[in-house]
């Protein structure tokens, strides 16, 4: 199961996704794979190993005036069937 959490405040988001497998792991990584190209600031991206064998990547944004991140963070959660984040 992946979970979702998303933070933003003014120009600045973030989506957080966390993961158990490496098969959704790979999930992950091709549904960010697709969805950055409609946006045309590129995300920072980071991987981290959380506890209970966990792992998660982060997408972060900043300076995001025109707020084009949510539209691929909205994309990314379609990708992936995540309707609550």
């Amino acid at each position: 199961m992946i979970d979702a959490q998303h933070q933003s405040e003014e120009r600045y988001c973030k989506l957080s996704l966390a993961y158990n497998t490496d098969i959704e792991g790979e999930k992950v990584l091709t549904a960010i794979k697709d969805s950055v190209k409609l946006c045309r600031m590129e995300p920072n991206i980071y991987k981290s190993d959380l506890t209970n064998n966990k792992k998660a990547i982060i997408l972060e944004y900043h300076d995001d005036i025109n707020r084009e991140a949510g539209a691929v963070f909205d994309t990314i959660l379609g990708h992936l069937n995540i309707t609550r984040c």
